[in-house]
């Protein structure tokens, strides 16, 4: 099978010769490590899913979110492609404003100023937004968010077009699904976003409609085209250990209409699974979701809160979908730690409708012989040794020190 042919057999619970072998990508800074430990230094992220023998789930960042693929085969090329852009547009000029010496002051694409790490970072701290009332979104963020902007689509779109149809493509296409709640989350900041909701609801309202609005525009454009996408995504990161930064009750009011909106034309053409990446606890939104016509969910983060998607199918049956759900933790550990988790995902991963892959980025606390050690187990237990990529990380390893917690 081929790698389209594989990711639409898994997500529809059909016959496949193996499921999908992937991951999330890795920090910066664990590449840079991991050069130390024998990673070879051709190596980044960009590439790091040939070297380890993957199918990557790859976003190509522009702007926002936009046309993602799995990279071709060896054995086809395939033109970059450069994306269809659903989110801010023009985006804001992205630069340092302060160097504090460890650290850095930057205005993102977004418009959000933000406290960064040079060097290990995680999750920067917010320290100013230019969406602050009204007046603010009229002017920075509302014209921003046309979905006519000429540029949303490449330059060279027919011949996008083009290649997309070829009968014989084979990698997956998935579109850009865009966000209701996070990206205003982002621009705005948790606390003021919370306040708006309660003090201004109609604002609110008219935010998340807008931002809605531009998403289904542009797809409407694109499904038009008559190319038929794999999968949909989107993006919301609207949970954090203890649950959903929005209740319930105003998620059913102001979310739920626009994702049905949403799904309800990805159905139409032909996409039916949809995705959502939300970090953090998720579990009281997942049946709105799946309710409101998002199926599946990604990355699954463990957490403190131990989420499990074995629990999830056996609550959701097979309606939910699921990709990630392995503890990116478990690999700064030990090897038999390691393949405990990979045999115990097994069942699940043979079930189908499940891509298992770390539940965000690797960190650096992960040594490079443990990655490359679940990497081998991945690719013979999940992957069944069957039609695997090749992979170029074994010689690697005589230049890491001997792992002895085994």
């Amino acid at each position: 099978m081929n790698d389209r042919e594989r990711f639409l057999a898994t997500m529809h619970y059909r016959e496949r010769d193996r499921c999908p072998i992937m991951d999330f990508s890795f920090w910066d800074e664990t590449i840079e490590l991991w050069y130390e430990q024998g990673l070879p230094g051709h190596v980044d992220r960009s590439n790091s899913d040939a070297h380890f023998g993957m199918e990557p789930l790859e976003h190509v960042v522009i702007a926002n979110l936009n046309v993602a693929t799995f990279a071709p085969t060896a054995t086809k090329t395939v033109v970059p492609d450069r994306g269809v852009n659903v989110g801010l547009l023009p985006s804001f000029d992205s630069e340092v404003l302060e160097d504090r010496g460890d650290h850095e002051v930057v205005q993102q694409a977004d418009g959000v100023r933000v406290l960064r790490k040079k060097f290990m970072s995680s999750i920067p701290s917010h320290q100013g937004h230019l969406l602050v009332d009204r007046n603010s979104w009229v002017e920075h963020y509302r014209p921003r968010l046309d979905p006519d902007a000429p540029d949303r689509l490449p330059d060279d779109w027919d011949e996008h077009v083009a290649r997309w149809k070829d009968p014989d493509r084979d990698y997956p296409l998935f579109l850009p699904g865009g966000s209701l709640y996070g990206w205003i989350r982002n621009w705005m900041g948790v606390e003021a976003v919370s306040y708006v909701v309660y003090d201004d609801p109609a604002w609110f309202e008219e935010m998340v409609g807008t931002v809605a609005d531009c998403t289904l525009g542009v797809l409407t454009r694109v499904l038009e085209s008559g190319v038929r996408f794999d999968g949909c995504s989107m993006w919301e990161d609207m949970c954090y250990n203890a649950g959903p930064l929005l209740s319930p009750a105003l998620f059913e009011r102001y979310l739920t209409p626009h994702y049905r909106r949403l799904t309800d034309l990805l159905r139409r053409h032909g996409v039916d699974v949809i995705w959502v990446d939300c970090d953090g606890k998720i579990d009281e939104l997942v049946p709105l979701w799946l309710e409101a016509g998002v199926n599946c969910m990604m990355p699954i983060e463990i957490g403190t809160w131990d989420a499990d998607p074995v629990a999830f199918r056996r609550e959701f049956g097979r309606d939910l979908l699921l990709m990630g759900g392995f503890d990116k933790h478990v690999l700064a550990r030990s090897k038999d730690e390691i393949e405990r988790e990979i045999r115990r995902l097994a069942p699940l991963v043979e079930d189908g409708g499940y891509i298992p892959f770390c539940d965000h980025r690797v960190p650096p606390d992960v040594p490079y012989e443990h990655y490359c050690f679940y990497v081998e187990t991945a690719r013979s237990v999940w992957g069944r040794d069957v039609n695997l990529k090749p992979c170029h990380f074994r010689a690697d390893q005589a230049a890491v020190v001997p792992d002895h917690d085994v």
